[in-house]
Formats: structure tokens, sequence, C-alpha cells
């Protein structure tokens, strides 16, 4: 059963800016999915859309929040890249989280949101502690939306406090880190193959009255 893949960078930094830090963090996390046959299709840089404020899924002219949601959706795994910035995911993270909030009014008959029977999975970035506040942010509004979540479902890299080396610049990736991102796309493949062979059957309809 193919499985495929797409992966959002809420770092700051537009294209024009060295590769960052959670670009090294989702490739870890695609190279690893790749090994279990899922095919990644592209890393969308949200930098360099203009993802309009709201909680709908079209904010009317301008805005690229279409076409970013149409196609994380038509894909199996969301991997969601976020540095750490105050302890708190980057405000584009952020405004990608407000953005999903229109599942809500966007659910089935059956009361299955467009992400239902599709997993998510972090990929997270910072020089101070943060990762597990990160993380819980994250996976709180992804599951509210209808993201199923995997165990072990985040890989992240956090420096010594207050020091001042990036996640990009060390010279080999820490072996917890390898073994984490590993173990990330594998369980999110595993999960995938099955929500995809069988999603969620939702709540039992409301029986119309004659």
């Amino acid at each position: 059963m193919s499985l495929t893949a797409i992966a959002i960078n809420c770092t700051l930094k537009s294209c024009d800016d060295p590769p960052s830090s959670t670009d090294k963090m989702v490739g870890l996390i695609a190279g690893a999915l790749s090994s279990h046959g899922v095919e990644v299709k592209e890393t969308i840089r949200i930098a360099e859309h203009n993802i309009l404020p709201g909680v709908t899924s079209d904010e009317g002219p301008g805005d690229a929040w279409p076409d970013v949601r149409r196609r994380i959706l038509e894909t199996d795994i969301l991997v969601f890249g976020t540095p750490i910035w105050l302890g708190q995911p980057s405000s584009l993270a952020k405004r990608v989280l407000e953005r999903m909030d229109a599942f809500f009014s966007e659910m089935d008959e059956r009361g299955r949101s467009p992400a239902f029977g599709k997993v998510a999975v972090a990929a997270i970035v910072g020089n101070e502690d943060g990762a597990h506040h990160v993380t819980a942010e994250l996976f709180q509004a992804l599951n509210d939306v209808g993201w199923t979540i995997p165990a072990m479902a985040a890989c992240y890299w956090v420096g010594e406090a207050m020091h001042k080396t990036d996640f990009k610049e060390l010279d080999q990736v820490p072996k917890q880190v390898l073994e984490l991102a590993k173990g990330v796309a594998a369980n999110a493949a595993h999960l995938a193959r099955l929500l995809k062979r069988e999603t969620y059957p939702g709540r039992e309809p409301e029986q119309s009255r004659d």
C-alpha cells in the first residue's frame, strides 16, 4: 500500500536565507519516512506564502491557504516543522493551526473532519528548553481538529540553555535524535497504513424524520 507525506516548515526565514535548523530536522524525518516506502512529496515553507489571518478555509483574495490546505490534505502524513521561539511554536505554526480551526465546520455526516484518517508528527528545534511544551501545543490542536497522533510522534533537538549553537551547525546529528527520527517515521508509516486500509467510522448519522 503506497503512502504519501508532506512537510510544512514554519521557520520565520524565507527561501532566500540559508537552510534553517527546522529544514534539517524535517529532512531527517523525511529521509526516515522514505525508508518505509513513504513518498515525501514536498516541503512547504509557510513564510513564502501569504497565509492570511482567520479561522476559515478561505479568507478571500490573496489568501494562499486554500492551495496549501489542498496539498496538505492530499497526503497521508503531515510532518509539522517548527522552531521554538520564547518557548513557543513559531507565530507561523500558530497561524497554520488557527486556519485548521475551519475543519470543525467542515465535518461530514458522521462527524469526521477533513483530517480524519491522516497522521501528523512534529519536527521541532530550538536553542533552549521548550520542546515538550511545543509538542503539547501542536498535538493538542492537531488532534482536536482530527489528525491522528502516533506513539512517539515528535522528534526534537534543543541545546543547553543560553548557548548559541544551532541544530544545523552540528557536525553530526546526535545518535539519540537519529534513533528518535527512525521511531517517529516507523510509527507514522505503520499507523497511516492502518488508517488508509480502514479509516474511522465516525458516529452514526442522524436518521431523517419524515
